[in-house]
């Protein structure tokens, strides 16, 4: 087994440049729910039709706002005109489906032949009076959840400019909305009935269930803060008000392109906070916001200790077993620092990007819970190498392996569990009640492991796992 880091420094590598991930086109998936008056149109090829319709087929019940605009050779080879196609798709989706917004989805294909899909959808959008926002998600640029990025920080220049209604907070930390206008387009501050100034304007960026949406919303009001908007909102037309004077913090890892753009573009204050993931994350988002708001918080550490007695359960299973990420949707240094919290040993982070500015507070919050829980800090390797980390995972035998769909099999067939990093991306994951989501994944291999060890099974998979790889001709 090679040698763990014994300090507790961050410690970064680059091994590739290559993206080993689920394709960022996928986000469709979770966008056109969450966004209920949206149609999503993806400029591809066939190939990209196949995956949509394998990757979503599990949606197969849910009426779909998706579709394809196929690239055929005449396309790719410049012979026909992609205006007019594209116009008379999006006349038949207004016809048939009439959304508040229609996005253009960019994939690999648009990258290559250089289609002007920018420099097209005003015109086209002046002509069939919808809004077209275009946001590209191609895989040769970008790694799996940062589609949704590309999507968010394209509607965050569509965010209106206009000063947001305010906030008030009485005297018994309740609050309640108070229309304040104002003769310049800075949005107000937030007043209170004593008129004493209180925060500023808050704005929540990241694609949530509403459930969980709403559960952080009520964990921050139970602090006395109020949340004006959400990016993305349920519907197109309530896309927040953004710009000088608010205060934007984001809930995902992946979404530092959304974070440059509402700072750079829109003037917006980023809170810089780690993730709600897991309810230390949950406690230490919450915190950040109301320090930066001077306010006090108020039963934070009793809900999280709560929230950790409910997991003991679970505990009892992770503590003294090790991980090993290889890197797929972004989520892995919240998840590592969450599971390290649990007990358990993170020997490698792998993640297909790694923005240092916009994960700082969450990489600070890592490098503490090592030194709290008095393990060494897991190497995190930026770009990873896919065959390089095989060998490494041989080498430590971790307990469990998340990783993606591509290497499960393979590792699966070698005696290592594995889970795969997808399940993490779609499934309730933020805030305080959904840390037990977490430890379910994490904990279904080692269970099933377990079950299988009680029935005997486990010298057959071993001695399965020891066979030569391919028999002679």
């Amino acid at each position: 087994m090679p040698s763990q880091q014994t300090s507790n420094t961050l410690h970064f590598e680059c091994e590739t440049g290559n993206y080993h991930t689920f394709c960022p086109i996928s986000c469709v998936a979770w966008l056109y729910q969450k966004i209920e008056d949206s149609f999503f149109l993806v400029v591809g090829t066939k190939t990209c039709g196949y995956f949509l319709q394998n990757a979503l087929g599990v949606m197969i019940f849910a009426e779909p706002r998706y579709a394809m605009a196929e690239l055929e050779e005449g396309d790719i080879s410049a012979q026909l005109n992609d205006y007019q196609e594209l116009k008379r798709l999006c006349l038949q989706i207004k016809r048939d489906r009439n959304p508040s917004v229609i996005v253009w989805i960019g994939t690999c294909t648009t990258e290559i032949i250089k289609m002007d899909l920018e420099g097209m959808a005003p015109r086209l959008e002046a002509e069939i009076h919808i809004p077209i926002v275009v946001a590209r998600a191609n895989g040769l640029d970008y790694a799996f959840t940062q589609g949704e990025d590309t999507v968010l920080a394209a509607m965050a220049h569509r965010c209106p400019e206009k000063a947001p209604q305010a906030v008030v907070r009485d005297d018994k930390r309740s609050s309640k909305l108070l229309s304040l206008f104002s003769s310049n387009k800075e949005p107000n501050a937030l007043v209170s009935s004593s008129g004493q100034a209180s925060h500023p304007p808050l704005v929540l960026f990241g694609s949530l269930p509403q459930t969980v949406a709403s559960q952080l919303n009520l964990e921050l009001k139970r602090q006395g803060i109020q949340v004006s908007g959400w990016l993305p909102e349920q519907t197109y037309s309530n896309l927040p008000v953004v710009g000088e004077g608010v205060y934007v913090c984001g809930v995902n890892p992946f979404l530092s392109r959304t974070a440059t753009t509402l700072m750079r573009r829109r003037r917006c204050k980023l809170i810089s906070a780690p993730f709600p993931i897991g309810p230390d994350g949950t406690r230490a988002w919450i915190e950040k916001i109301c320090s930066v708001f001077e306010i006090q918080p108020v039963g934070l550490k009793e809900r999280e200790e709560q929230i950790w007695r409910g997991l003991e359960e679970y505990l009892q299973l992770v503590r003294g077993k090790s991980v090993f990420f290889m890197g797929d949707n972004l989520l892995e240094v919240s998840l590592a620092r969450f599971l390290t919290r649990c007990g358990m040993i993170v020997y490698e982070i792998g993640i297909p990007y790694m923005d240092k500015r916009y994960q700082a507070a969450e990489l600070s919050l890592l490098q503490n819970t090592c030194q709290q829980m008095g393990v060494p800090m897991p190497r995190i390797v930026e770009k990873p190498d896919n065959y390089n980390q095989v060998q490494r995972i041989r080498e430590l035998k971790p307990d469990l392996a998340i990783t993606g769909m591509a290497h499960a099999n393979p590792l699966e067939a070698r005696g290592i569990n594995t889970k795969w990093s997808v399940e993490f991306t779609f499934a309730q994951i933020h805030g305080f009640t959904n840390a037990r989501d977490i430890l379910e994944l994490v904990t279904r291999p080692l269970r099933r492991n377990h079950n299988l060890e009680e029935l005997g099974w486990t010298r057959l998979v071993q001695d399965h796992s020891s066979m030569p790889q391919a028999l002679p001709a």
